[in-house]
């Protein structure tokens, strides 16, 4: 396959070769004298902020850049074993999407080997938050990806999918999906020597009346292409993963470090193992701030719920709150020692039992009150700078009753958790 890098508008060739068991990904350069290749792994990411906006590894012989959207394909289409020859410092642009790779792989065939996956399954929760930016791992028993876009001041606005990686869904609804750039970044972008093979053919840029000289392949590609991208990313952990990958607004430098987060975990599995997943999140739906405030009706200063993540079948709710250091609550508790006290913890948590409830169509409207608590346990501080990831479930539900157990999370690691019961009256 041969094609224009979309960064340095050179043009570069792929050859794909078949690899035996336990190879792995391997890339290496063809115009390279004596190179030698090197695994697709987070250990080999070249530094993000050096080439922001792309991913890129590297060994002591060469750099290959821009290959998130073959990896993305290859990791969707479980190719666990594969050389890839370049000859150029970056893989084709293409059209901007992993579909051109996808055919090229399915028409070359894809072969099971006589050795067993190993196939990783994530125990604990890892939560990471950078200005503004997030993105979580849940336990699952299957890949899923879900993404929030949000550019508020602009024509795309806000953008919200969610889907199970398989090969047939990956083909279907997310590999088609292009680069995109707003039309007013396309200059600033220049200037910094990016995007360089960039043109309408194999880039999204997107006006003030949608995309330019082009047209949408689905109306939320935006954010779909976001998942591609983070499914990428993904295969530098080195093997398949079961766990529920949630990104807000994230890019390739934070989806990398999660990427360490995990190979942390997956390492620190094999030397000692870890408890069993704490719960397996099935996603359905995702609330902002606005949306929280339409169904519940706490206000500031005693809304502590920052973003629903998911609401699964009225069953399970997850939530996140980020603990800052300018909460009221500090200014007394305690001074020079700032703790979050640990009933707004548990209020937290009855907000989103609340949402939870308040989302069935029968209750919408109405108030959720809080009636009794019980099996409280805090075995965390909770101080400025952390984040609370919590979570909820129906143990028991009536027509205007409930019981539901709350757990929340803190770096991985439970820091309460209780049974609340709730009734729903008239507003």
């Amino acid at each position: 396959m041969e094609g224009v890098g979309l960064h340095t508008g050179k043009t570069s060739r792929c050859v794909f070769k078949p690899c035996p068991a336990n190879s792995g990904i391997l890339f290496v350069r063809s115009d390279v004298p004596d190179a030698w290749p090197v695994r697709a792994e987070i250990d080999n990411l070249v530094d993000i902020e050096r080439f922001p906006r792309r991913t890129s590894i590297r060994n002591e012989k060469f750099h290959i850049h821009t290959i998130e959207h073959l990896l993305s394909a290859l990791f969707a289409l479980e190719i666990d074993n594969i050389l890839v020859e370049v000859s150029g410092e970056e893989c084709p642009g293409l059209d901007g999407s992993s579909a051109p790779f996808c055919e090229l792989l399915r028409a070359a065939g894809i072969r099971d080997l006589p050795e067993p996956r190993e196939v990783f399954h994530l125990r604990e929760p890892i939560y990471i938050s950078e200005n503004g930016s997030q993105i979580i791992a849940l336990p699952s028993n299957s890949l899923r990806v879900s993404y929030t876009l949000d550019y508020p001041k602009t024509v795309l606005k806000s953008q919200y999918a969610s889907f199970p990686i398989t090969p047939e869904t990956y083909e279907r609804e997310l590999a088609p999906a292009r680069t995109f750039c707003l039309e007013e970044e396309v200059e600033r972008l220049r200037a910094l020597g990016l995007g360089l093979g960039s043109d309408y053919t194999n880039t999204l840029v997107i006006g003030r009346d949608g995309p330019i000289h082009n047209s949408y392949r689905f109306s939320d590609e935006p954010v779909r292409h976001k998942i591609a991208d983070l499914i990428g990313d993904l295969a530098l952990i080195g093997g398949p993963l079961c766990a529920h990958v949630i990104g807000i607004r994230s890019g390739h430098a934070l989806n990398t470090r999660l990427i360490r987060k995990i190979k942390e975990a997956r390492t620190k599995e094999k030397l000692a193992g870890v408890p069993a997943a704490s719960f397996i999140p099935v996603p359905d739906r995702n609330l902002d701030i606005e949306n929280i405030q339409q169904v519940i009706p706490h206000r500031f200063p005693f809304l502590l719920i920052d973003r629903v993540l998911e609401i699964h079948e009225d069953r399970r709710a997850v939530g996140v709150k980020n603990v800052t250091a300018n909460e009221w609550f500090f200014e007394g508790h305690f001074p020079g020692r700032p703790v979050m006290p640990g009933v707004l913890i548990i209020e937290a948590m009855a907000q989103l039992a609340g949402v939870l409830m308040l989302s069935k169509k029968e209750n919408r409207g109405k108030l959720a009150i809080f009636m009794a608590i019980d099996r409280v346990k805090f075995r965390k501080v909770v101080r400025p700078g952390d984040q609370l990831l919590m979570q909820v479930d129906v143990v028991k539900l009536r027509s205007r009753a409930g019981q539901i157990a709350g757990k929340t999370f803190v770096d991985g690691k439970i820091a309460a958790e209780a049974t609340l019961m709730f009734t729903v009256v008239d507003s």
